[in-house]
């Protein structure tokens, strides 16, 4: 069975890529299975650059097939904040329930015609069985379009998912199944793409 290697220590993240990508033969690990790979800065100025440089510090690591993710919240009315400072929009000591009360802070006082937001996702994927280069490594993406709520409802999810309204769904993530999330989120659309790599890549998978 090929390993597949998730640069990431998101425990959420984890059990949205294993669920959306069960039923591969792929053995799914994450850095929290390579404790001793150095902590990567996140330094890129766009998601798809934080993405390529998790999958290729990663790949060319244990030179193995490595899926590097950066998604993060995009706000129209505060110009696409919190974007890539998405995890930590309320500072060094970040958690999902400050950036959320931050963000709320950020929305006081404008209306619900005005609080358009979208989750982004871009998923790169590096080889490290073979040479690591920019021609080599795939990126791929995903978008998911709605609103962000005046209050918090449920408890589903993470990150922003108490607070990101789908209209089609007239609720939020933190309260939707699950299953629907990984039909219809970003990281649901990135990951289908994936899939189709996946099986062009590795037709055995």
């Amino acid at each position: 069975m090929r390993e597949l290697v998730v640069a990431t220590k998101n425990a959420g993240k984890m059990k949205e890529i294993r669920e959306i990508l069960s039923g591969y033969a792929l053995k799914i690990t994450s850095l929290a299975d390579y404790p001793d790979i150095p902590d990567i800065v996140e330094d890129g100025k766009t998601f798809a650059q934080n993405a390529y440089k998790k999958a290729t510090v990663v790949a060319r690591y244990t030179r193995k097939l490595t899926m590097g993710e950066d998604s993060g919240l995009e706000v129209k009315a505060l110009n696409g904040q919190p974007g890539i400072f998405s995890a930590r929009f309320s500072g060094k000591q970040a958690t999902d329930k400050k950036n959320n009360l931050k963000l709320l802070r950020e929305l006081r006082g404008v209306p619900w015609e005005q609080r358009d937001a979208r989750y982004q996702c871009f998923i790169a994927l590096a080889d490290g069985s073979h040479k690591v280069s920019p021609q080599t490594c795939q990126i791929l993406s995903g978008n998911c379009r709605g609103k962000i709520a005046f209050r918090s409802q449920g408890k589903n999810g993470f990150g922003y998912d108490p607070l990101f309204f789908v209209p089609e769904y007239n609720t939020t993530f933190g309260v939707l199944d699950p299953a629907i999330k990984d039909k219809i989120s970003h990281r649901a659309k990135a990951l289908k793409k994936v899939k189709t790599f996946l099986q062009e890549y590795s037709p055995c998978l």
